[in-house]
């Protein structure tokens, strides 16, 4: 697992008001109540340990109960400080500073991963993808979210000359730095190539509009939204999708040494709150029970 010479870049919310700015009291108890319906028809029942990818500030962890450890994974540490504050520091919860395209894991040892509202920040959706098949066993679950092109609402302004992007078009559209909007069939075949099968896809978020949202109360748009989702009319804004690892790869399930250097792949030893590379010599931080690897002590 060699350090990779360049990465794309990286989008960071390291010290933003995401949380508060976004999410809480932001009136999208909407959009919160629809991707949670999403979710669990397709998560497993059970499973030994996931990984979410861009966990943030834990909005959707709770919806993880099934699993006996979670692993949250974000390139901010501010978001994984809400997190831990939230969630606690027992060990069913791991939290870890990294970036999609180097994941400082063993293979193989994930028999499940969540990414919800993350690849539509994500410049090399290939290399991400590549890199979290890497870290699961043969047959693990894959959620994963994306922002639909091919929208309702990217289509009539199409039509009405009021965009210059073409939703028909398989190719993703960044309408704003690091924000990236995918066709459904671009993205199906990103995961094939990374090694992935598509067993289900789920169009969510049909309402999400602000002057609906002010006149209807949640519950119901949420429970029009959960029927929508099961037919299948993916011209909603975002896309949940269910897929399996295939192809032969390390299960290293029932390890409890999760961490590698990012740049050999060696098992890193624990010495008081770093964490060592035997080989490079190179050090990582443990800060305040979040493990951060944005950069070694040595940068």
């Amino acid at each position: 697992m060699p350090r990779p010479e360049s990465r794309p870049p990286i989008c960071d919310y390291e010290g933003s008001t995401y949380r508060s700015d976004f999410w809480e009291g932001k009136g999208r108890g909407y959009e919160d109540r629809v991707e949670r319906i999403a979710l669990r028809r397709l998560l497993p029942k059970q499973g030994r340990r996931l990984l979410e990818l861009g966990a943030g500030f834990g909005r959707l962890t709770s919806e993880y109960d099934a699993f006996d450890q979670v692993v949250l994974v974000d390139y901010s540490l501010s978001q994984l400080r809400y997190a831990q504050d939230k969630l606690g520091t027992s060990g069913r919860y791991i939290y870890v500073a990294a970036d999609a395209y180097q994941l400082p894991f063993r293979a193989g040892v994930f028999d499940a991963a969540t990414v919800v509202r993350v690849i539509h920040h994500i410049a090399d959706v290939g290399a991400a993808l590549r890199e979290l098949r890497r870290v699961l066993v043969p047959s693990a679950a894959l959620i994963l979210e994306y922002a639909n092109k091919r929208n309702l609402k990217a289509l009539y302004r199409y039509s009405r000359g009021q965009q210059t992007w073409n939703p028909h078009d398989l190719q993703p559209v960044e309408f704003v730095e690091l924000n990236f909007d995918f066709h459904p069939a671009y993205m199906r075949q990103q995961l094939r190539d990374a090694g992935f099968t598509t067993r289900r896809s789920v169009p969510v978020s049909f309402f999400r509009l602000p002057g609906l949202k002010e006149r209807v109360p949640t519950p119901i748009l949420a429970g029009l939204d959960g029927l929508l989702q099961l037919t299948g009319l993916h011209y909603a804004p975002s896309v949940f999708t269910q897929n399996v690892a295939v192809g032969t790869s390390p299960n290293n399930l029932e390890t409890s040494a999760l961490f590698v250097c990012p740049e050999t792949g060696e098992e890193l030893k624990q010495q008081g709150t770093t964490l060592l590379c035997p080989s490079t010599g190179r050090r990582w931080a443990i800060r305040d029970g979040i493990y951060d690897f944005k950069a070694p002590l040595d940068e």
